[in-house]
């Protein structure tokens, strides 16, 4: 299965051992996720994990490694168009469009209310616990 992971799920992966971001970060490790993933996206995970490395106690040269692996591991998805504007943080426009473009159109995100509209595209959006849910369910 595939699946576009918002920044807030892999920031709230690292930072905690527990809870479901750390569960869907287990899964791609294991090869049962894998991850959509495009050039904005990973420039935008390295800002927010690299500004943030002290809360995650994480080096630098850690985070570097764990997005060198979420490069080899994930399926990077080129995005040929643009649906701007559609949300209402702009921020937020290339995880959708990228979710638009992958074959799955899944989205992993702790902010449901900023994708409410992403449905309208045939986006399917979870938390992480609900995706979890759905996983045991299936």
């Amino acid at each position: 299965m595939e699946a576009v992971l918002d920044t807030c799920v892999i920031y709230s992966g690292l930072y905690s051992t527990e809870g479901a971001s750390f569960e869907i970060l287990s899964l791609v490790g294991k090869g049962d996720l894998t991850p959509v993933i495009s050039n904005s996206l990973i420039y935008e995970y390295e800002g927010v994990l690299k500004r943030n490395c002290k809360a995650l106690l994480l080096s630098l040269e850690e985070i570097d490694r764990f997005l060198d692996g979420i490069c080899v591991v994930g399926n990077q998805v080129e995005v040929s168009f643009m649906w701007r504007p559609h949300l209402k943080d702009a921020d937020d426009e290339h995880v959708l469009e990228l979710s638009v473009a992958s074959n799955n159109k899944v989205l992993l995100t702790q902010n449901i209310q900023d994708f409410k509209c992403a449905v309208d595209l045939g986006v399917s959006v979870y938390t992480p616990r609900d995706y979890l849910n759905k996983r045991k369910e299936s």
